[in-house]
């Protein structure tokens, strides 16, 4: 059997930062990925990195910001946490590698993003996940961190309330395998594939929450989810929030700036959420251009589009056939993040004991009801690296806990049921595509109790026909076939959560907006949702906010 002090399950900037620091306090620490790390969907963040580091600046702006951004959702010593150590942060990156841009002072350059009081997103032109990513990687190799490199995670070991393992699958031979550790840490990111069409790459299939969510930790908030103003239309394409940061314009079919209509003061740089609505808007009133709204970067000029946004511009070329440089790119808002999940503390402690979250599949509710641009890099850093110091401190002081090799055998016997079914059964394609059309439709940027109650109803049935779904390939090497059924079952337990959470939650706050209760209601809803995994679905309880100095107030931009 496989041993170590910490596992991190998922190989993007959280994972890679909780690695990091762990292997600092001198423990065993590895981790274990079902894609090489650098293909991490870390890579695809583009805009930037959030820290208060500018002459005018403080982490108290920061905050605030944030707080008003999640729409009081937010618990605000972890929003105060987040913001107080980004500038630390920031400076270690830059100290391993990262080569932010900077300013003809030698300064770190920082572009506006929306909801933000100052300019303080750090960036690397439009590719900044994907250096940050490159650069933590070198670190880790550096460091010797072991990577089971393309293994496939199947459960989470739990022995007398207590995880200490996983039981995981090496994709290449199809081989099962218990890794023993001490403490579980789970980077594993999002879930965006829950939903059809996502700015998220296929890997993004919510692995992490599902685990942690079968094993009997509570999901937390999972009704809040972001749909980012700019998508090419057809593939969901992610066109960054930097485009509008350097000067962007978003026009309808008339040419107007119509966002002056939504949020006056801030335009095309208020938060995500009010700018979605306010595309959507235009476009279910006929404003819009076939189904879209128009961003122009025109008039920012060849040398600009090129320096600081020329990955955007080769996107738009490559998927839509336009360019930027001549024409305005056709977008829409479309299904970007999740702004719940695992339910942690500061020190990424999830309440079962020995495991651990960081990253988007984890919340320790700095982002609320929405999600601030720039601040996911950031959530990944910060709390990475305090989830990795807090499981290291953890494996101190406990035992290595016995693990029991039924664990392995109970996997193999799920694995052999599926291959055993007869091959006249529903693909996970199929099924796949109904659950992510069904959540576009129903649990999109406008919710009504009637439409919200059919994707509850939809996922039921859906995980029901689950029950029969049939594997094409028997192999065991490389059988992406059998994964994609398994992930499916992961998605299909996270879109009863999202659906569920959301009929139940009667007001609209951030990104969760019902036509039917279309005010925010902080007498009755300023309270996380915390989902309990049962054999009828999820059972819900409610916890309150963490307020320390923002009381809640009317929310504009």
């Amino acid at each position: 059997m496989l041993q170590h002090d910490v596992l991190i399950i998922g190989a993007g900037l959280a994972g890679m930062r909780a690695a990091y620091e762990a292997k600092k306090k001198n423990v065993d620490v590895a981790i274990i990925s079902k894609v090489h790390p650098v293909r991490s969907h870390s890579a695809a963040a583009q805009g930037g990195i959030n820290a208060a580091l500018g002459e005018n600046d403080s982490w108290e702006n920061h905050s605030f910001d944030t707080v008003k951004g999640s729409d009081y959702l937010g618990d605000q010593d972890a929003v105060e946490t987040l913001c107080r150590e980004a500038p630390a942060d920031i400076i270690e990156l830059e100290n391993m590698g990262v080569a932010f841009n900077r300013r003809e002072d030698g300064k770190l350059a920082q572009r506006p993003f929306g909801g933000a009081g100052f300019a303080r997103t750090c960036f690397v032109s439009d590719i900044t996940g994907q250096v940050i990513l490159h650069v933590m990687y070198e670190q880790l190799l550096k460091m010797g961190v072991q990577v089971y490199e393309e293994w496939f995670c199947l459960s989470l070991i739990v022995e007398n309330g207590v995880c200490c393992g996983v039981v995981a699958m090496d994709m290449l031979t199809g081989k099962l395998e218990a890794i023993r550790s001490k403490a579980v840490i789970m980077a594993t990111g999002g879930l965006g594939r829950v939903y059809h069409p996502t700015t998220n790459g296929l890997i993004c299939t919510g692995d992490g929450m599902s685990l942690a969510y079968r094993a009997g930790s509570p999901l937390m908030d999972m009704e809040f989810v972001q749909f980012h103003p700019t998508t090419l239309k057809t593939s969901g394409v992610l066109i960054t929030e930097g485009a509008r940061g350097e000067g962007g314009y978003l026009v309808n079919a008339k040419g107007e700036r119509f966002m002056g209509r939504y949020a006056p003061q801030r335009m095309e740089l208020a938060a995500r959420d009010v700018v979605s609505r306010g595309e959507q808007t235009e476009i279910d009133e006929g404003r819009g251009v076939d189904e879209c709204i128009l961003l122009d970067l025109r008039h920012l000029g060849k040398e600009l589009i090129m320096q600081k946004l020329g990955q955007i511009r080769e996107l738009a070329l490559d998927y839509a056939d336009i360019d930027a440089l001549k024409e305005p790119i056709p977008v829409r808002p479309g299904m970007h993040y999740q702004m719940g999940g695992v339910k942690t503390d500061a020190q990424g402690k999830a309440p079962l004991p020995g495991l651990f979250a960081a990253g988007e599949c984890a919340c320790v509710s700095v982002h609320g009801a929405n999600r601030l641009g720039g601040n996911s890099l950031l959530e990944t850093v910060v709390f990475g690296r305090r989830a990795g110091a807090g499981a290291a401190d953890y494996v101190n002081d406990v035992p290595a806990t016995a693990v029991s090799e039924s664990a392995v055998a109970e996997e193999e016997k799920r694995i052999k049921s599926l291959f055993a079914r007869e091959d006249r059964g529903e693909t996970a394609a199929k099924l796949r595509l109904e659950m992510g059309t069904t959540m576009k439709a129903n649990v999109g940027i406008f919710r009504t109790r009637e439409n919200l109650a059919k994707a509850v109803d939809k996922i039921k049935e859906l995980k029901e026909r689950y029950k029969g779904v049939h594997i094409q390939h028997k192999g065991r090497v490389f059988n992406t076939n059998l994964l994609a059924a398994i992930e499916l079952g992961f998605m299909l337990d996270l879109a009863e959560v999202i659906s569920t959470g959301a009929l139940a939650r009667q007001e609209s706050r951030g990104a969760h907006s019902r036509m039917d209760f279309p005010q925010r209601d902080d007498n009755n809803w300023l309270k996380h949702t915390l989902a309990f995994c049962t054999a009828d679905g999820p059972r819900l309880e409610y916890r309150p906010v963490t307020i320390t100095r923002w009381q809640p107030e009317r929310r504009t931009y």
